[in-house]
């Protein structure tokens, strides 16, 4: 069997005299992987990220988180503990999500409407939707 290279394969590779060999790593190098599409696969995690939807709530929870604001207020000079369910928006999407925070609550902002806890955290009043004052 032979083939139209059989006359070149025993040939050396041609070497020129102002251009040295590559070393071997800076050849391989040539052949690495690239990303063609920059910022594609953030982009894919973005639109896979989920929100929810605020919710909107009932006369009643509305009358409930009054009624433990009205007792938090009460309780501010001893600086109670409290857990709060509140609603961030998301900077890059529709809607956004619920965290839940702990802590000893140290005044409250009446300028903007937020409770400031120990830490410096801020949470509006509007933002809150579950409020436990701990009683221990």
């Amino acid at each position: 069997m032979s083939d139209k290279y059989d006359d070149m394969k025993h040939l050396s590779r041609p070497v020129h005299s102002e251009f040295p060999p590559m070393p071997m790593q800076d050849r391989a190098a040539q052949f690495s992987p690239f990303e063609a599409l920059v910022g594609y696969d953030s982009a894919v995690e973005e639109a896979e990220r989920l929100t929810e939807k605020r919710p909107e709530l009932t006369e009643d929870e509305k009358a409930e988180l009054d009624e433990r604001f009205a007792q938090l207020m009460e309780m501010l000079p001893q600086k109670p503990l409290v857990t709060a369910t509140h609603f961030i928006e998301d900077s890059l999407k529709a809607g956004g999500r619920f965290e839940i925070k702990a802590g000893a609550v140290r005044t409250f902002d009446s300028a903007v409407r937020a409770l400031v806890f120990a830490d410096g955290e801020r949470i509006l009043l509007s933002d809150i939707y579950t409020l436990d004052i701990d009683k221990t």
